[in-house]
């Protein structure tokens, strides 16, 4: 019997490919990649879908806020039609090498809630990727919300949940993507954003929590 690999491919979901190697990264404390975060993206988009929110793979956000052509920017863009979404969520990577892939030291979340015609950064370790994530919003503000609106806001979360080591902020990405998206969902009254949410559902505890459960989501889906 051949020895497992690394690269050995544990799961094809979606237009996800995870390997071995990502199920290692759950198992210890280390840095989630671009991979585990679109997994779950994926998962929650299809299990719980709704016609009025997108969320973002993390390839495809670092694509938009490193794309150099305006007119490359917006023939990208437009099909996915994110001005027609009521709430979008990106993925943040302090990666500035566009030749290096899965680089970077550091994730956060840039949600746009069109009501508001608002950008929320929510960053775990203090503002660290404010720069990438006002880069982002400067490429994609213009194509979001209604056309005969002004121009969205960029608003700094001072109060979003912080990560206490040097390895769970892809974590708290995806619990805070989470919490926003069912509280989007919710049939519950919406008044004025989800930051209450946020911080009631993302918890030091919760995120930890979190490997385990895309652990076990992911074995329940081989």
């Amino acid at each position: 019997m051949a020895k497992p690999c690394a690269d050995d491919m544990i799961l094809s979901y979606n237009d996800v490919v995870l390997r071995r190697s990502d199920l290692d990264i759950l198992s210890g404390p280390y840095y989630l990649n671009d991979r585990l975060i679109e997994f779950y993206f994926s998962y929650l988009a299809s299990c719980y879908p709704s016609r009025d929110i997108s969320l973002v793979p993390p390839s495809i956000a670092f694509w938009m806020m490193n794309c150099p052509d305006a007119r490359s920017l917006r023939d990208f863009i437009e099909p996915l039609k994110l001005s027609e979404k009521k709430l979008v969520i990106f993925p943040i990577n302090n990666n500035d090498d566009v030749e290096r892939a899965e680089g970077g030291t550091h994730w956060s979340l840039l949600a746009f809630e069109k009501t508001a015609n608002v950008f929320v950064h929510h960053d775990s370790w203090g503002g660290l990727n404010e720069v990438p994530a006002r880069r982002l919003y400067e490429a994609v503000a213009g194509f979001m919300g209604n056309s005969n609106s002004s121009r969205a806001q960029y608003q700094e979360c001072k109060d979003s949940p912080q990560q206490a080591n040097g390895y769970d902020c892809g974590l708290y990405v995806v619990a805070i993507a989470r919490a926003i998206y069912f509280w989007y969902r919710s049939e519950q009254p919406r008044d004025g954003f989800w930051f209450s949410v946020v911080k009631e559902q993302v918890t030091s505890s919760a995120v930890t929590g979190l490997r385990s459960e895309m652990l076990g989501l992911i074995k329940s889906l081989q």
